[in-house]
């Protein structure tokens, strides 16, 4: 039997090169590089250091060549969360968007066996939302989106955020979902919790707005993976069941089916960092819902992808094959065909 596909199915890219949107829309706040050494940049707010990327954020030949060290045959990209602009007006996030989608899907057309493709949405203003999700399926060819875990002060359960979802059902699009805009980040700036704490805090706080708001009960079909191994949730399920039972008046007021009868419909990537927590999550959720994932090219993500699950001897053969791209196949809804030479 040979080496099974594998595939990451949480990465992050970015433009080398973008128009300056301060200037483009006339207002401070949104994100620009600043190249300051070979294959180094900065990414600026206005006057603010956000953070230090490298060639491998932009580059495709460099992301190759990372791959192959690796062992990656395939990289989902898609962007870097802080470029989601939905505080932005909505006309201007939608212009941002198709300026990023675009980018991802030429480079997904140029190496279609190396790049799979998620786009981003202005969801602050979900009609133009669900316009560029049809384009990013139907026109750019895209087999989902990335959204981030709350929408400004919408969180996922919020009614003018339904009808996009329902889209995604309705066009088979997937959804990665990332936490982002962490709650308690001004609260706990220091010692890096908003990424430490925050991120895994966040994550459950989606998953639980689309179990106990009934977006989940509503749609069947529609897929979603929730990064970072699902964050907190799946750690913290037993006490968010029995609040569910204890106080229905507080939990099930929108939904009356227990968290628990959801784990079924929930993906997460693999980003775990330890075994045993991985061992849980698999237990939790099954193989078949978790994928190898890696947060490249972050340092919060695991610098060697799919090192984890190579480390893990109690691991069967068919259940890293399903981890590394079994799963992330059936979520994204491709064939494994298309990463094959001669396909």
């Amino acid at each position: 039997m040979g080496r099974p596909l594998r595939i990451d199915i949480h990465t992050h890219i970015l433009p080398r090169d973008w128009p300056d949107l301060e200037a483009r829309y006339g207002y401070p706040g949104f994100i620009r590089l600043e190249h300051h050494a070979p294959g180094r940049a900065r990414m600026m707010q206005g006057a603010r250091f956000f953070r230090e990327i490298e060639a491998n954020c932009w580059d495709p030949d460099v992301r190759e060549q990372e791959c192959d060290r690796f062992g990656i045959d395939v990289q989902v990209v898609c962007t870097v969360p802080v470029m989601f602009s939905y505080w932005a007006k909505p006309e201007h996030t939608l212009d941002l968007a198709r300026l990023l989608n675009d980018h991802i899907a030429e480079l997904t057309a140029a190496r279609p066996r190396r790049f799979v493709g998620l786009g981003t949405l202005p969801m602050q203003a979900p009609d133009l939302a669900i316009r560029e999700l049809e384009r990013c399926v139907r026109e750019l060819g895209l087999p989902g989106v990335q959204i981030g875990s709350h929408v400004e002060q919408w969180d996922l359960d919020a009614p003018e955020l339904f009808p996009v979802f329902e889209a995604a059902q309705d066009l088979g699009a997937a959804i990665l979902v990332h936490p982002w805009e962490m709650m308690g980040r001004k609260e706990t700036p220091r010692y890096w919790m908003p990424w430490l704490v925050g991120m895994p805090a966040e994550t459950t706080r989606a998953i639980c707005c689309m179990i106990f708001g009934g977006v989940l009960e509503r749609l069947p079909r529609l897929r979603v993976m929730f990064a970072h191994g699902g964050g907190a949730f799946p750690y913290t399920l037993g006490r968010i069941e029995h609040g569910f039972k204890v106080r229905p008046d507080l939990c099930a007021v929108n939904n009356d089916r227990p968290p628990s009868a959801y784990l079924h419909r929930i993906w997460t990537d693999s980003i775990v960092h330890d075994p045993d927590a991985l061992r849980f999550l698999l237990a939790r959720l099954g193989s078949e819902r978790v994928a190898l994932g890696s947060d490249y090219p972050f340092p919060l993500g695991e610098l060697e992808p799919g090192a984890l699950i190579d480390s893990m001897d109690d691991l069967d053969e068919a259940t890293k094959a399903r981890l590394f791209s079994g799963t992330a196949l059936e979520f994204l809804g491709l064939d494994a065909s298309r990463f094959v030479d001669g396909a």
